[in-house]
């Protein structure tokens, strides 16, 4: 009989696949989106201005996010194990929570501006990697 999928690493991949879909947005969306989404004036002054770096880099970062979201789906038990699951799922937990948890040294430390984006990506980078945390331990037994 199959067991069900972990709902933690399920939630986790929805995650993941959102931020994926949300950066996709802001390549078709363009410098307002880029604005909007805090990705900061240089970047969306060189997508206003035609240049292909914002959109590459923003394009593998939507990448990487898809490609983590099937890595969730993995461990969650909807897609066959992708290869070094385990691995993966223990970079990808800590990737989001060390980013979520570097506002603390950089607000400190580095005297960095605590503007509206670095604070609410810091929470949604915090709460994704809390999820992916959740999940994870919950399937560790079995990967």
């Amino acid at each position: 009989m199959a067991t069900e999928p972990n709902t933690p690493l399920l939630v986790a991949a929805c995650l993941s696949a959102v931020a994926a879909l949300l950066h996709v947005g802001i390549v078709v969306g363009g410098a307002p989106w880029y604005r909007f989404f805090g990705a900061g004036e240089r970047m969306a002054a060189s997508a206003a201005a035609g240049r292909f770096y914002p959109a590459v880099v923003t394009s593998g970062i939507a990448t990487v996010l898809a490609l983590w979201s099937a890595y969730a789906l993995s461990g969650a038990g909807i897609l066959a194990p992708l290869p070094q699951l385990k691995l993966a799922l223990v970079v990808i937990t800590g990737i989001y929570l060390v980013r979520g948890l570097a506002i603390v040294p950089l607000l400190t430390f580095a005297r960095a501006r605590a503007t509206p984006f670095l604070v609410w990506s810091s929470f949604v980078c915090i709460f994704y990697g809390a999820v992916h945390l959740l999940g994870l331990t919950q399937v560790w037994h079995t990967l």
